[in-house]
């Protein structure tokens, strides 16, 4: 693994006071590491996600015990060992009705830090989110995919270290230091990878991305983890948007259409994110639309993605969006959704007559409703970062990690 281990470790699981659960590929246990020391089990992760949503104004002891159903007694203890950890502060007392004032406890956010990073064909994002889930730092820089996974790798390590560098309180982590990571790793629980696909989540490494066929079988999420000193998790760009949707609010069962240099799908099916056996669900952009069409990069013909992006390029919005929502209604008759979310800076740069286009193409097929994705520029690295905090407070898991021995 070259200095590396990699588990697979669950946020969600079996009630119980002990640590959080990990396994590693091969079936071996233990203790997800050092720098994922947040990992909880299920009772931590309710009060953790009930301070999160707390915010600022706090909640009681009490009114944890009646939301999660625990005994008091219970929340006293797993309150207290957050305490401990720092995690969690009082936020001052409320007043009495009656009886003892209580006391409101409060998420401390700058207990813990993830990194999200966006690797897309001509451009880096990397950000830096607290423990409540709020960018505090933002680095775009340009970037080539097609100078190869060494460079690319490179230059991730070193906008990493620079992003920790200016932004962690009291300068953790230098930039010329190599082990800036291990340094940081006090607070930073890993960096979350999104990148276009295809690729294996499991195994941390791309596949053929389409256009750059050198990065097939590289080792990506071990490698960064070996130079930056911390956790790395490697997950499609957008699987990762798809995830930051959901924890924003968009629950039930939809379709993040993702239209940027490429075009790409991230599945929610009820309310769980969806990536397939090998991670190949969502490659959206590759469904052959036009037998006769023209080449695309990926090796076949009249592919979703040549022909939409080819009429983007000639400025035919009205051809492009016909495109799309023909792929859309097929999408959506197939998995039965009732939302399909479009984002990317290709719609972005024509939102209104891409919503206007995609539905009107589906409401003749489907009475599922599009609307923008919201959430931003940055929703893929804020997502990538989330494949990190989510399992902190019970929303998702943490799966296949690489990090340093």
């Amino acid at each position: 693994m070259g200095g590396v281990r990699v588990n697979r470790a669950r946020a969600i699981g079996a009630p119980g006071e002990g640590a959080g659960a990990a396994m590693s590929p091969g079936g071996g246990g233990g203790a997800l590491g050092v720098n994922l020391p947040l990992l909880r089990n299920h009772n931590e992760a309710l009060v953790l996600d009930l301070l999160r949503t707390a915010g600022e104004d706090g909640i009681s002891r009490l009114e944890l015990a009646d939301r999660t159903g625990l005994t008091p007694q219970a929340v006293s203890k797993i309150t207290a060992r957050l305490r401990d950890e720092e995690l969690v502060t009082e936020a001052g007392r409320r007043a009495s009705t009656g009886g003892k004032p209580r006391t409101v406890l409060r998420l401390v956010p700058s207990a813990a830090y993830a990194v999200g990073v966006q690797l897309d064909r001509d451009e880096l994002t990397a950000v830096l989110l607290d423990l409540a889930g709020t960018r505090i730092a933002t680095r775009v820089v340009p970037l080539d995919l097609g100078a190869g996974p060494d460079a690319v790798t490179a230059q991730a390590t070193q906008e990493v270290r620079t992003l920790l560098a200016g932004s962690l309180p009291g300068g953790e982590a230098d930039s010329g230091d190599p082990d800036a990571g291990e340094t940081a790793g006090r607070r930073v629980l890993g960096v979350g990878v999104a990148m276009p696909g295809p690729l294996d989540h499991a195994a941390g490494v791309p596949h053929r991305v389409t256009g750059y066929p050198e990065w097939d079988g590289y080792r990506l999420r071990d490698e960064l983890a070996c130079r930056l000193g911390l956790p790395v998790v490697l997950d499609k760009d957008t699987n990762a948007a798809a995830l930051g949707l959901l924890l924003r609010g968009s629950g039930g069962s939809f379709a993040y259409l993702h239209l940027g240099t490429g075009i790409g799908a991230g599945l929610v099916l009820d309310g769980m994110l969806y990536r397939g056996v090998r991670t190949g669900a969502g490659e959206f952009g590759h469904q052959v639309v036009q037998l006769d069409g023209p080449s695309c990069e990926c090796g076949k013909r009249g592919c979703i993605e040549a022909l939409c992006l080819a009429a983007v390029a000639k400025g035919d919005i009205d051809e492009a969006t016909r495109v799309l929502g023909t792929g859309v209604a097929n999408l959506v008759e197939l998995l039965d959704i009732d939302r399909v979310l479009l984002g990317g800076r290709v719609v972005a740069a024509a939102e209104a007559e891409f919503i206007r286009g995609v539905r009107a193409t589906l409401v003749s097929r489907t009475r599922a409703r599009v609307a923008p994705a919201g959430g931003g520029a940055y929703r893929v690295a804020e997502g990538a970062a989330q494949l990190l905090l989510a399992p902190v407070f019970g929303r998702a898991e943490v799966a296949y990690v690489s990090h340093p021995r």
